[in-house]
């Protein structure tokens, strides 16, 4: 069942690192999570999701330029190589931590979206199908999984085109039998800042959530060919993309529904299609959102096995982990995964909105302090490079630096906000113990 070969095998294209990363981006954040939001902010939420977009920016670029230093590298590796194995050690495990975490978060999601069809089987049912569909999918070669994200990123990046695309034309008063409300949700119920311009920074943790995945590229570099030269054009792409199939759908949804208006526990745009008396487009979009969340669920498993497959050969992370498949897949990793998966599925039974509340928290937070050790580790090692970069990073090493501290700035303010109580204790006592464990596994080295 298991090869001896112990490495990954390179058949990733460079479509499908992009569709994989706008896979683990563009899932509950932007279709359920944007609600929360704009709840919170109003329209102006757009200037969140820009000011994030471009935090996330300088992320990606550190990665690129490590990655043209370093082949055959991930990210991972790059803090391993600035840091030490113990950081990278606990930060490894955190990473895993957080996307088993969105894939509990996508796969009890996923079960309320089909729900709207089936709204007399319980969500724990639903939850545990999606996520059984998810760990067959990642069990398939790369090059396969690889192909089915392509699609499945792509339908719902294709319906938020359309999406765009008819609200934009509703909101011009182009589509027939449709009334257009302008621009009057922009100014009336408060204006475009109805709760001021700085809750701008309280929506910042739900929205690096929704962008939480992106670095999932980094992952990525041991399962492509010549990655070091394909990287910076992927990022320069990405990121525009990424704000884009944000910002747009938000700003649609803020013109066609009051933002005071919005229904947490429904998919705004559910609703928005609702709204218009267009039942066949909201059902379409229904399964839109379905597939979405399960898309990123499958990018999330993706990115919990590689990492602890990396971890296992570094012995991070305990042997078995490692195993390959013959088709080259992490079975080892897969397989607790799985377990962990089902487990979360479970939870939905017990805890449906208090269990979604304090696992939309924990990754958001995650994804901060392995943002902060990205550009830090990739300040560090300018100055060690074996060779001179192919891409650089801009305004070295004020830009990595700014963004470092202000992703630690969001981090605090994160930790003293009350409603965060209990996912920071979760988030502090796992990083607690990863120390502790560190300490005494690598006290001999």
């Amino acid at each position: 069942m298991t090869s001896t070969e112990d490495s990954l095998q390179k058949r990733l294209l460079p479509r499908h690192i992009t569709f994989m990363a706008m896979g683990g981006v563009i899932g509950t954040g932007i279709f359920k999570g944007s609600s929360e939001t704009i709840n919170l902010v109003g329209p102006g939420v757009i200037f969140s999701y820009i000011f994030a977009g471009l935090l996330l920016l300088v992320v990606m670029g550190a990665i690129a330029e490590m990655a043209t230093v370093y082949p055959n590298r991930n990210m991972k590796d790059f803090i391993r190589e600035a840091f030490g194995e113990r950081v990278s050690f606990i930060v490894g495990w955190l990473y895993c931590f957080m996307w088993l975490s969105v894939c509990v978060i996508e796969v009890i999601a996923a079960g309320s979206f089909l729900q709207y069809w089936l709204p007399g089987v319980p969500l724990w049912t639903l939850s545990l199908a999606s996520a059984a569909l998810i760990i067959l999918i990642n069990m398939m070669n790369v090059r396969g999984y690889g192909e089915m994200e392509f699609w499945l990123a792509g339908i719902k990046i294709f319906m938020i085109i359309v999406f765009i695309v008819l609200g934009a034309c509703i909101l011009l008063g182009i589509l027939p039998g449709q009334t257009s409300p302008g621009l009057s949700n922009y100014t009336e119920h408060g204006g475009f800042f109805p709760n001021g311009w700085t809750a701008i920074f309280s929506a910042l943790l739900i929205v690096m959530f929704s962008y939480g995945g992106s670095e999932l590229i980094g992952l990525t570099l041991t399962e492509t060919e010549n990655a070091e030269k394909i990287l910076p054009k992927v990022v320069k792409s990405f990121i525009l993309r990424v704000v884009f199939f944000y910002t747009l759908p938000i700003l649609i949804i803020c013109g066609l529904i009051p933002w005071n208006q919005l229904n947490e526990t429904t998919s705004p745009f559910v609703q928005v299609l609702s709204s218009t008396g267009l039942q066949g487009a909201a059902h379409l979009m229904n399964f839109i959102l379905v597939t979405a969340v399960l898309s990123a669920a499958n990018s999330g498993i993706y990115g919990a096995t590689r990492m602890l497959h990396s971890m296992a050969k570094d012995a991070e992370a305990p042997r078995w982990m490692g195993k390959l498949s013959t088709q080259g897949v992490p079975v080892g990793s897969l397989y607790f995964c799985a377990v962990l998966l089902l487990i979360g599925s479970l939870l939905a039974f017990i805890t449906q909105e208090g269990l979604f509340r304090v696992l939309m928290a924990v990754p958001g937070f995650v994804v901060m302090l392995v943002w902060i050790c990205i550009c830090l580790s990739q300040i560090k090692l300018r100055k060690m490079y074996p060779k001179k970069p192919a891409f650089q990073i801009w305004g070295f090493p004020y830009v990595p630096a700014l963004t470092a501290l202000t992703l630690g700035v969001i981090a605090i303010l994160f930790m003293l906000d009350v409603q965060n109580r209990i996912s920071i204790v979760v988030c502090l006592s796992l990083a607690a113990l990863l120390t502790i464990w560190s300490i005494f596994k690598f006290q001999k080295r």
